[in-house]
């Protein structure tokens, strides 16, 4: 027996994934690179071409680069002990930073990466020194892109809309479907074929969450 999937909230935003969200397992998947600062045992079987070889115990030597998950280097990273160092992926260094700040509506963020914002955010977990502008740079590329992705959700009703939603990440893609089927209830409740407006689930989600922070 088959039974619908409910898309769960991702958590990716805050400290942790949510891990009954497909979304946040996906994103979770993502490469990061990667600096070992002390031979890790046995780990080198998933690198054959870093491991020392059985003699060594298939250690990864000290020193070596990796691009191994995000949830594998979030497992493996340690606050005090230097176990690997975690350098940032080159769409959220510094170069690029200043083109999300010049023009951040220019760039194809699904290319750059499918769950841009998520792992963005999840990148503050290794306390890098750029924590600070990479979080800033976050919040004003989506700013900067929130309004065009709405307004574009509100004039393409009943159009091929693959074009538009081709260079948002998939986070900029739920909002801009979320745009588009509350255009389309507002106008069945226009014409009559709606008796009700209902609030949309992300306004629905932020009351929830509003209600759990009191009581806590």
């Amino acid at each position: 027996m088959s039974e619908a999937y409910f898309p769960v909230e991702s958590g990716a935003l805050g400290a942790e994934e949510n891990f009954l969200s497909l979304d946040d397992i996906l994103m979770s998947q993502e490469k990061i690179p990667v600096r070992t600062e002390t031979a890790i045992p046995r780990l080198g079987v998933f690198f054959p071409e870093q491991s020392g070889g059985a003699e060594t115990d298939n250690a990864i030597p000290q020193g070596s680069k990796l691009e191994i998950p995000l949830w594998l280097a979030k497992g493996l990273f340690d606050h005090k002990r230097r176990i690997l160092s975690v350098e940032l992926p080159k769409v959220y260094q510094e170069a690029w930073r200043t083109v999300f700040s010049a023009d951040a509506n220019v760039v194809d963020l699904h290319k750059m990466g499918p769950h841009f914002y998520g792992f963005g955010s999840q990148l503050l977990y290794f306390d890098s020194p750029e924590n600070a502008e990479i979080s800033q740079s976050l919040l004003q590329t989506f700013i900067g892109r929130f309004r065009r992705i709405m307004d574009s959700s509100q004039n393409a009703y009943n159009e091929d809309t693959s074009a538009l939603v081709a260079r948002l990440d998939e986070m900029e893609r739920d909002l801009f479907q979320t745009g588009q089927k509350g255009l389309n209830n507002f106008q069945c409740w226009e014409k009559g074929r709606s008796s009700q407006i209902t609030a949309s689930s992300l306004v629905q989600n932020y009351k929830k969450r509003k209600f759990t922070d009191m009581e806590d």
